[in-house]
């Protein structure tokens, strides 16, 4: 082989379109392969809930601003720091009013800790596990509950989203099933496909849009019977008035049924221990 037939063939080995299709990223990344990735991204967790026999799960969601009380506090304190260095800033009384409108809401992320240390301890006694927890895998309601799960050493899930601003996983859920996902369609058919329940803890569009995705499959006929739980009635009330839109005719009154409310840990439990399953 000459030297010219050397470059070429070296020029060869190294093009694109002689890497396998598998370990092509750019080629996997181009829009007319959206459906393979979009089948892998149902495989990937799929597969890996199975091996790790996770015959259904509990979802919670809740917003990722409702921390626990220690950093809720030390949020208000920048906050007023702010204040006074600036008393006639309606930007630092409005961050202010904001941070302890939060602090307010700290007792959620104790008791989403609290729920999912109640349901994990059950999950663990089953040897196909059941009720396991599922969030989405960030900060807020999401890792408390993560860590309720971690608190009795049991399994949690976690399906984290790629976002325009970084978000990484918390600490607290089980590694091997962390998941990470570029769909929101296929994250969500997976928050579903195992749920026996939803508990739902305040928080923002995020947490409404799953709430009501769920509501709608649901209403549809199109998702499993499941407790659907508000937990903090005070909120939502002001949230969403869905008395209003029965009221207005575009929601029926059985509709209201799909939803319940709960105040503390034990009363969410016991909502889903006690829902019909047929």
């Amino acid at each position: 082989m000459n030297e010219n037939q050397s470059v070429q063939l070296q020029q060869i080995l190294n093009s694109s379109s002689y890497t396998l299709a598998e370990r092509d990223i750019d080629f996997l990344a181009r829009s007319e392969l959206r459906p393979v990735r979009m089948q892998l991204e149902l495989l990937k967790p799929e597969m890996a809930l199975v091996e790790y026999r996770i015959e259904s799960t509990i979802v919670c969601f809740g917003g990722t601003q409702v921390v626990e009380r220690e950093a809720a506090q030390q949020r208000v304190a920048v906050a007023e720091k702010l204040v006074k260095e600036k008393p006639d800033c309606p930007a630092s009384r409005r961050k202010l009013d904001r941070a302890r409108r939060l602090l307010a809401k700290a007792g959620f992320y104790d008791h989403a800790r609290e729920f999912a240390h109640i349901a994990s301890k059950h999950s663990e006694k089953t040897s196909h596990r059941e009720y396991v927890i599922v969030t989405g895998g960030g900060p807020g309601i999401m890792e408390a509950a993560n860590r309720g799960a971690f608190d009795v050493n049991a399994k949690s899930i976690g399906l984290n989203i790629t976002l325009p601003h970084e978000q990484v996983p918390n600490s607290y859920i089980t590694p091997e099933l962390c998941f990470q996902f570029h769909y929101f369609a296929l994250r969500k058919m997976h928050f579903l496909l195992r749920a026996k329940a939803l508990v739902v803890f305040p928080g923002g569009f995020g947490t409404l849009d799953e709430l009501f995705d769920a509501l709608t499959l649901r209403q549809t006929g199109k998702l499993q019977k499941i407790p659907i739980i508000l937990f903090g009635r005070a909120y939502w009330n002001k949230a969403v008035d869905f008395q209003f839109l029965a009221d207005e005719g575009v929601i029926a009154d059985a509709d209201l049924d799909l939803i319940s409310y709960a105040e503390t840990a034990q009363e969410a439990w016991d909502a889903i221990v006690a829902f019909p399953t047929e």
